[in-house]
């Protein structure tokens, strides 16, 4: 908390209490004093604000108060800040101000003026001239108007709300100063006195005690105790709750803790835009000649295309109505497609090859009948997209072998019948993911905020804007580098590289059918990727801790951990000769296997020999880049 009595009387100098501290501000060269409150009170020109330091650095999700005796002059016009922490251009008069102006005051938050920004202003001739005025505001940190409170002499008036779209940060690198903001907006003739800033949302009785206090005596000879409408009689008991009842002062020091957990909880919570009907209005739209916007011509209103099948009877023309619409038992089309990029997303290929186009200029179904069945059984089961993978992955259509044969390739080249298993280079996400989990490194827990695991350097860097808060990418610790990569923090100008070398989309547009390509960069990114590295050494770790450090042991554990399958005996007397000729390596070049162990965030264990730790590592690392493992 912030408070300036101003009271001082002579000098150029104020003392206030910053917190609990006492604190001694400089002020202008010449000062003039006049009768106030509490005393004498310093009159403000343009000429002699008082700059405050490095306080008030508020949030637009943090609840305040401020408050301040003033006495306008009877010549006054125009405004500015009691107290203002705020720019001008060119940062968008980034901040906040506490303002009177003419015969009202109010408040400013501003991200960007005036586009994102919150102003509560009290009506018109609220403040007389010529007077005191105890004036005061409160912020609930709800980023919205209707979180603003004002009140005149104890008093809760209503708010013009001006300005109601906050974002963003509020923050201004600007120092606090009483009487004007950094640029412009200076108050000129206007006494203040007793000016106060809280960190937290003052409760109205406490305001009201705040404007008591000065006056109690003058209260004190208004009060009438046979009425209970006297105004008098419910300032004084305002002030009394507030000043001697421990009873109430404990509940309203409760009441704030809770306030302000409450607004923590919902600070550190993204934000998430929602749509929702506009109640008792009909959506409509023109048709436009020649499709320009500004040649509007007949009036239409939602509706389906006559030639497709006919709207639901008695739903409403509105999203639940197309919803419903579009699942009707009538409409084949969406489950179709629906079971077709299923099939797709098991067998490679869909059964309507573009997944994307189901029009005429899209490719027949390979297999309309059992399109057609596929759809029904889906509608016929609730949509029950778990129970389709089920049937599908238990099929003996998709159980079958990969393995092909030539009279199979002369009559079915692209498999596209079905003669044998797909098989197919997984996806981006699925290639990380399957080295993750096979090491023991994936982390599965469901849910959180995006992560940012292993990335080049500068790769951020070389598209950012220079104000852009993702200018620099700042890599992950600890569980963050080993989540599914359906949590990677994804910046559109720069995806991440792991996943854009497999032919992970942009995400600019919607992507149905991902392409497949097969290039070099790709073996390069398994293969010296410390992602890959890391799970190939913890993967090999694991290995010999459960063979208590034999070779053959630890090699059999790590291929039926990425192939699903025991090593052939051909198989194995080429990988197990690999494996001897790498420790032996490693063995006469020490240095280079501590250089391989030490690729990643986890640590290697130390019960197990280096040369022969990093030896595994380069086989398990070698066996991550067999297609047996990279392809479904």
């Amino acid at each position: 908390m912030l408070r300036l009595p101003l009271t001082e009387g002579e000098g150029t100098r104020v003392t206030g209490r910053v917190g609990r501290q006492r604190v001694e501000f400089g002020g202008p060269t010449r000062l003039e004093w006049r009768g106030g409150v509490l005393g004498p009170a310093p009159i403000l020109t343009a000429d002699n604000g008082f700059h405050l330091g490095d306080r008030g650095a508020l949030q637009a999700t943090e609840p305040f108060s401020a408050s301040a005796w003033v006495f306008l002059p009877e010549d006054f016009k125009g405004g500015g800040a009691i107290l203002g922490r705020m720019g001008g251009e060119p940062e968008g008069h980034r901040g906040w101000d506490f303002f009177v102006r003419d015969d009202h005051f109010g408040i400013h938050l501003v991200h960007r003026w005036p586009a994102v920004a919150l102003k509560v202003r009290s009506p018109g001739k609220s403040l007389e001239r010529g007077r005191w005025h105890h004036v005061a505001v409160s912020y609930d940190g709800s980023t919205r108007a209707d979180g603003v409170k004002l009140f005149v002499d104890g008093l809760e008036v209503a708010g013009n709300r001006e300005q109601d779209r906050l974002e963003g940060s509020i923050h201004s690198p600007f120092p606090l100063r009483l009487g004007q903001r950094e640029r412009g907006d200076k108050l000129e003739g206007v006494a203040v006195q007793d000016v106060r800033l809280y960190q937290r949302r003052l409760d109205p009785a406490e305001v009201a005690a705040l404007a008591v206090a000065p006056r109690l005596a003058e209260v004190l000879s208004r009060v009438d105790f046979a009425s209970t409408n006297n105004p008098a009689r419910e300032a004084l008991r305002r002030y009394f709750r507030v000043t001697q009842h421990e009873g109430w002062r404990g509940a309203s020091r409760q009441l704030t803790a809770l306030e302000n957990e409450r607004f923590r909880i919902r600070g550190r919570s993204p934000v998430t835009h929602i749509q929702r009907e506009k109640p008792d209005s009909v959506p409509t739209a023109h048709i436009l000649f020649r499709g320009q916007y500004d040649q509007p011509r007949e009036q239409v209103t939602a509706a389906t295309p006559a030639a497709l099948h006919p709207f639901p009877a008695g739903a409403p023309t509105n999203r639940l109505g197309l919803a419903r619409w579009l699942v009707a038992p009538d409409n084949a089309l969406t489950a179709r497609v629906t079971v077709n990029r299923l099939w797709q997303e098991l067998f490679g290929v869909g059964l309507v090859k573009t997944a994307d186009d189901f029009g005429v200029m899209g490719e027949a179904p390979v297999n309309q009948p059992l399109l057609d069945w596929l759809a029904v059984e889906f509608q016929a089961g609730g949509w029950d997209v778990k129970r389709l993978l089920t049937l599908l992955v238990t099929s003996a259509t998709y159980r079958q072998s990969a393995v092909s044969t030539p009279e199979k390739l002369a009559r079915d080249p692209e498999n596209r019948l079905l003669s044998r298993g797909p098989r197919f280079r997984m996806d981006a996400e699925m290639v990380r993911d399957y080295a993750l989990a096979a090491s023991g490194l994936l982390v599965p827990r469901v849910g959180g905020p995006s992560v940012k695991p292993y990335q080049p350097e500068g790769v951020w860097e070389a598209v950012a804007m220079p104000e852009s808060g993702t200018r620099y990418y700042e890599r992950d610790d600890g569980e963050g580098l080993f989540r599914r990569s359906l949590y990677t923090f994804w910046k559109r100008a720069a995806p991440p590289p792991a996943l854009e070398i497999f032919n992970a989309p942009s995400r600019e547009v919607c992507t149905v059918r991902r392409e497949r390509t097969n290039t070099p960069l790709q073996a390069l990114a398994t293969l010296n990727d410390p992602q890959y590295i890391e799970a190939a050494r913890h993967l090999a770790g694991l290995a010999l801790a459960r063979s208590d450090g034999a070779a053959e042991a630890a090699l059999d554990d790590v291929a039926e951990r990425l192939l699903a399958r025991p090593l052939r005996p051909a198989e194995r007397q080429v990988v197990a000769r690999t494996l001897a000729d790498l420790e032996a390596f490693y063995r006469a070049q020490p240095s280079e296997a501590e250089r391989l162990v030490a690729v990643g965030f986890t640590p290697p264990p130390a019960e197990v020999s280096t040369p022969r730790l990093a030896a595994l590592t380069m086989v398990a690392n070698q066996l991550l880049n067999l297609d047996e493992v990279l392809c479904k």
